[in-house]
C-alpha cells in the first residue's frame, strides 16, 4: 500500500492549503468596522444601534456578528481582533473581565485595559443590572421582598442562567453574601421566563431592562446588602479603531447619555412583545433621537411587528442559505478528502486501524460547543474556520467507517484475481475495489451531510452564520416562530440532500447492472 501515501499527502496538503486560505479570508477587509453582541435581546438591539450609526461614515458596511455567546466569548472575540467593538456593561468588565474583587471607576478600568490593546468609552446613559425575581402572588404569599428574605426559603426553587451561575459577580457569591442554600438549575435565559410563568421554577435572575418583568408581574427582590455592582452600559473597542474609523468612531461618541432605562426596555419590548427585527428597533430609535418618529413599544399596533410567514421568508433567508449550505459542503468535502485516503492507507494494518477509527469515534463524544470552545481558544478566531474545523472532524466518522467496510466486503477472490492479472496493490485498490466499495462509501457520506446539516446550526453561536442564526436568536427571545423559521429551511436542506442522494445511488446501480 506503499504507493497510496503520496496520494494521501497530496489531499492532506490541499486540504490543509484551502483550510488556510480560509483563514486567511475569514476576516473581514480591514477598512470594515467589525460589531459583536452577546447572545440576548439588549445585545442585539445595541450592535444594530452601532452599526447603523456608524454605516454613513465608514467606507464599508459594518459587519455586525450577532449573539456569539457569553462574556467570554465575546470578550475572547475582541481580544483576538475578530471584532473591533462590542456594548459592555461596567460591572461586568471590573468583576468579570478584569478580575477584580471590587468595581473599579472608569479611569482605573481604561488604565488596566490598555496593556491589552483595548479600552472602554460612550456611556450610554442606562444600567442594565442583575436582579433576581419571582412571581408576585408567590412573593406575596411568602411574604419575599428582598434578597434576604429569598435566603430564609430554602425549598423555592432556582433557575438561573448558566452564565450567572458562574460569573464572578454571580450566584456563588450572592449565595455568600446572603447565606443563601439553594441549589440553582441552569436555564438559559429565554427560556427562564417561560419556566417561571409555568410555575416549573420560582426564582430567576433577571436583568433590569428585561420586558417581560412588567408584562409577567413579576416582583423585583431588592438587594438590600448590595452585593451587585452597576451595570452601566459602555463601548468596548479595541484602542486602534478611533484612528481606523475616526469619522464613525466621532459618531459613535454621540450616543453618550443617549439611551435611558425607560427607552431601552422599550425597544427590548418591541423585540421580545411584538417580534420586531433588531435593525427595524435601532433604526426606529435613531429617527426617534434625530427629531423623526418611531414606532410605539407599548400595546397596539407596531408597525414593525412580524408574523410567522414574514420571518420565515425574511430577507435573510438567501444569506443564510448560502452560508449554511457553505458550512454543509466545504465541511463534508474536506471530510472526504482526508477521511477517505487516510482509511484506503490504514485499511490493510488493522491496529493502525482500529486506533485511528476509535480516534475518530472519541472525537463524536465531544460536546460542539466544547469543541468550539476549544478551537476558538488555539486558533485565536471566531467565525467559519473554527466551525469548518468541528464540522469536518464530526463527519470524519461516518465516511471513514463506510471506506473501511466497504472495502471489508470485497471478495478475497476478486483481490486474488486483480493479483493474477499482475495488478500492483495501488492498481487493485484503484481499479477493482475502491469502485466495488463506492457505493457504501457514498452512503458514508451521505449520513455525513445528514449530520453537518444538523450540526451546522451550531456554527451561529461563533458568528458563522447558517440558519441557526434564527434558532440562537429565538432561544435568546423565546420566539418558537423565529426558532421554527430557521429549524424548518434547515429540515427542507436535509431532505433536499437525502433526495440527491437516493438519486446518485440509483444511478449508480443502474451502472453496475
Amino acid at each position: 500500500m506503499t504507493p497510496r501515501r503520496p496520494a494521501l499527502t497530496t489531499c492532506i496538503a490541499v486540504l490543509l492549503a484551502f483550510v488556510s486560505s480560509l483563514a486567511l479570508a475569514a476576516p473581514p477587509a480591514n477598512d470594515t468596522l467589525r460589531i459583536g453582541s452577546k447572545r440576548f435581546t439588549e445585545s442585539y438591539i445595541l450592535a444594530q444601534v452601532l452599526a447603523q450609526t456608524a454605516v454613513p461614515h465608514t467606507p464599508t458596511p459594518p459587519s455586525v456578528l450577532q449573539g456569539l455567546g457569553n462574556t467570554a466569548i465575546v470578550y475572547e472575540a475582541l481580544r483576538s481582533g475578530s471584532i473591533d467593538i462590542y456594548p459592555e456593561y461596567v460591572g461586568t468588565i471590573s468583576l468579570e473581565i478584569l478580575k477584580n474583587k471590587t468595581p473599579m471607576t472608569l479611569q482605573a478600568m481604561n488604565t488596566a485595559l490598555a496593556p491589552l490593546g483595548l479600552g472602554l468609552a460612550v456611556p450610554l446613559g442606562f444600567n442594565d443590572g442583575y436582579a433576581l425575581a419571582m412571581r408576585e402572588d408567590n412573593a406575596q404569599r411568602l411574604g419575599i421582598t428582598s434578597l434576604s428574605d429569598l435566603a430564609k426559603h430554602p425549598a423555592l426553587k432556582l433557575g438561573l442562567s448558566n452564565e450567572f451561575i458562574g460569573r464572578a459577580d454571580g450566584w456563588k457569591g450572592l449565595a455568600q453574601q446572603y447565606g443563601a442554600a439553594q441549589v440553582p438549575v441552569a436555564l438559559d435565559h429565554g427560556l427562564a421566563y417561560d419556566a417561571i410563568a409555568q410555575k416549573q421554577v420560582d426564582v430567576i435572575d433577571i436583568y433590569t431592562t428585561d420586558a417581560k418583568i412588567g408584562h409577567l408581574g413579576l416582583r423585583v427582590l431588592a438587594d438590600d446588602k448590595a452585593y451587585f455592582p452597576r451595570y452601566d452600559a459602555v463601548l468596548l473597542y479595541r484602542l486602534d479603531v478611533p484612528q481606523r474609523f475616526p469619522k464613525a468612531w466621532a459618531a459613535l461618541q454621540k450616543l453618550e447619555g443617549s439611551i435611558n432605562e425607560t427607552a431601552m426596555i422599550a425597544m427590548n419590548a418591541r423585540a421580545e412583545l411584538k417580534g420586531v427585527a433588531f435593525d427595524v428597533i435601532a433604526r426606529d430609535h435613531i429617527t426617534a433621537k434625530a427629531g423623526g418618529t418611531s414606532a410605539a413599544a407599548g400595546t397596539g399596533t407596531d408597525a414593525g411587528e412580524r408574523g410567522f410567514w414574514a420571518k420565515l421568508f425574511g430577507p435573510d433567508l438567501a444569506r443564510l442559505t448560502r452560508q449554511h449550505l457553505a458550512l454543509t459542503l466545504i465541511s463534508v468535502g474536506g471530510a472526504a478528502l482526508l477521511g477517505i485516503p487516510l482509511a484506503v492507507w490504514v485499511f490493510p494494518h488493522p491496529r493502525l486501524r482500529a486506533l485511528v477509527l476509535g480516534a475518530t469515534s472519541l472525537l463524536q463524544t465531544v460536546p460542539s460547543l466544547a469543541l468550539l470552545a476549544m478551537l476558538i481558544s488555539v486558533l485565536g478566531l471566531i467565525g467559519t474556520v473554527p466551525a469548518l474545523i468541528a464540522l469536518m472532524l464530526y463527519a470524519l466518522l461516518p465516511i471513514m467507517r463506510n471506506t473501511v467496510t466497504g472495502l471489508g466486503e470485497v471478495s478475497s477472490g476478486l483481490r486474488l484475481a486483480g493479483q493474477a492479472l499482475g495488478m500492483t496493490p495501488a492498481q487493485r485498490m484503484r481499479e477493482v475495489e475502491l469502485p466495488l466499495a463506492l457505493p457504501t462509501i457514498i452512503a458514508g457520506v451521505r449520513t455525513a451531510m445528514s449530520i453537518a446539516i444538523g450540526t451546522a446550526t451550531i456554527a451561529a453561536f461563533i458568528g458563522a452564520g447558517g440558519y441557526g442564526e434564527r434558532i440562537v436568536t429565538g432561544l435568546a427571545l423565546n420566539d418558537r416562530q423565529l426558532l421554527l423559521a430557521g429549524a424548518l429551511p434547515a429540515t427542507v436542506l436535509a431532505l433536499l440532500s437525502e433526495a440527491l442522494f437516493e438519486v446518485l445511488e440509483r444511478a449508480l446501480q443502474r451502472r453496475r447492472a
